[in-house]
C-alpha cells in the first residue's frame, strides 16, 4: 500500500497518548480516574504487550452507569472491540476525513501487528471553534445559606482560588468554545455587571437578564429576547465543575433531546442495619445498605422549543420545566457525569472550593 509520507499530524515527541493506555483487567473506576487525570475522554484497552483490544469512551462509561454497572464493575462488557483504527502514515486530511465521517474525536494509531503507537486527537487537528450556542448562567440568587459572606456580595462574586465563582464558570466554558454568555441577575446584580461588563476583558460577549423578582432556576429564560435559534446551555452560577460543556452539547444533539439534565451519582450509607420483614416475620437483614441515586447537577441543555413552556415573569424551577416537557411527550434525557463537581451552597462548600475570605464579606 502506498504511503502518504505526511507525518504533519502525529507528533512523535508527544507522549501524552501513553497515559490513556489501560490494561484489560481494569474496572470502571480505573477508567473514570484516568479520564479525570488525563482530561482525555477515551481509554485504549491493551494487553500486556500493548496490543489494542478495544476502546472505551466517556459516552460508553455513562451508558454503563445508566444501565446499572457500578465503579467496581469489570470493563469487559463496556469495551468497544471493533473500534476504528488507522496506520501511522495517513495524512492530516485523511485522518480528519475519517473522524468527520464517523463523528469521532479520537482515533487510535496502530501498526500492522495492532500495537498501539499513538492517538489522533481532534483538538490537535483543528483550531478550537467558536460555538454559536448561548450559555445562560443563573446568577440572581441571594445565597442566604452563605450569610454573612453574601450580605454585601452576591454569591457568584465570592472569591474562590483568587477569582469569583462566576469567572471560573465563564473561563471553563470559554475553553470549550463558548463565547456568548447571558447572566440572569437579581440580588446585587449591579455588582456583577460592574465586574464583568460586556465581557471584553475576558475575551467573551456578555449580556444580562434582569429579574424584577426571583424567577427560579428556569424562569429567567422566558426573558430571552430574541429567542435563541440553537440549543442553549444553562448552568447555575454556583456550580464549579470540570464538565466538558461542548461534550454535554454533543450528547444532547446525538440523542435528539429537547432537554438534557446533567446528573451525578449520589451514594448514601444507611447508618443502621436494616431488618427486612414480611408482616411480623423477619425475612432478612442488610447491614448498613448503600443507596444510590442520580441527583440534579445544575447544568442543562435546552432546545429553543423548550422555552415555549415558559411565560414572561413566570417563576419556574428547572425540575418543573422538565416536568412540563415530559407532559408534552418531549424527549428529556440524563447526562451522567463523573467529573469533579461542587455546588457552592453552604459555608463548608466554600471552604472546600478554596474560598478567599474578604473583609467586606464578613
Amino acid at each position: 500500500m502506498k504511503q502518504d509520507n505526511k507525518y504533519d499530524l502525529l507528533d512523535f515527541d508527544d507522549i501524552s497518548w501513553r497515559s490513556v493506555l489501560l490494561l484489560f483487567d481494569s474496572n470502571i473506576k480505573h477508567v473514570i480516574d484516568n479520564f479525570d487525570k488525563t482530561n482525555i475522554p477515551i481509554a485504549l484497552i491493551v494487553n500486556h504487550e500493548n496490543h489494542l483490544i478495544g476502546t472505551i469512551t466517556d459516552g460508553d462509561i455513562r451508558r454503563a452507569l445508566l444501565r446499572g454497572l457500578d465503579l467496581n464493575s469489570s470493563i469487559e462488557t463496556v469495551i468497544h472491540t471493533d473500534a476504528i483504527v488507522v496506520p501511522p502514515y495517513l495524512s492530516r486530511e485523511s485522518v480528519k476525513a475519517i473522524m468527520l465521517a464517523n463523528k469521532i474525536r479520537h482515533l487510535p494509531i496502530v501498526n500492522d501487528d495492532r500495537y498501539v503507537i499513538g492517538l489522533h486527537q481532534w483538538e490537535k487537528i483543528v483550531a478550537p471553534q467558536h460555538l454559536p450556542n448561548l450559555m445562560v448562567i443563573m446568577a440572581g440568587g441571594r445565597g442566604t445559606r452563605l450569610y454573612p459572606h453574601t450580605r454585601n456580595c452576591p454569591k457568584p462574586l465570592l472569591p474562590v482560588s483568587g477569582k469569583p465563582i462566576l469567572q471560573h464558570v465563564i473561563e471553563r466554558a470559554k475553553l470549550d468554545g463558548f463565547r456568548h454568555f447571558v447572566l440572569a441577575v437579581h440580588y446585587l446584580g449591579h455588582m456583577i455587571e460592574e465586574y464583568f461588563g460586556d465581557g471584553t476583558q475576558f475575551g467573551v460577549e456578555i449580556d444580562y437578564l434582569h429579574e424584577k423578582t426571583p424567577l427560579g432556576t428556569a424562569g429567567a429564560l422566558g426573558l430571552l429576547d430574541p429567542q435563541p435559534v440553537n440549543p442553549v446551555i444553562v448552568t447555575n452560577g454556583d456550580v464549579l465543575t470540570d464538565i466538558r460543556y461542548d461534550e454535554l452539547l454533543d450528547f444532547h444533539i446525538r440523542y435528539g433531546a429537547v432537554g438534557t439534565m446533567a446528573v451525578r451519582l449520589h451514594e448514601w450509607t444507611h447508618p443502621f442495619g436494616v431488618v427486612q420483614t414480611k408482616g411480623v416475620d423477619i425475612v432478612g437483614f442488610e447491614e448498613k445498605p448503600v443507596s444510590r441515586t442520580h441527583i440534579n447537577a445544575g447544568v442543562y441543555v435546552l432546545e429553543p422549543d423548550a422555552l415555549g413552556v415558559l411565560t414572561t415573569e413566570d417563576h419556574c424551577d428547572m425540575p418543573t420545566l422538565f416536568e412540563r416537557l415530559k407532559m408534552k411527550s418531549s424527549r428529556i434525557v440524563a447526562y451522567p457525569m463523573h467529573e469533579p463537581w461542587l455546588d457552592v451552597g453552604r459555608p463548608e462548600d466554600l471552604v472546600a472550593a478554596g474560598f478567599c475570605c474578604d473583609d467586606k464579606n464578613r
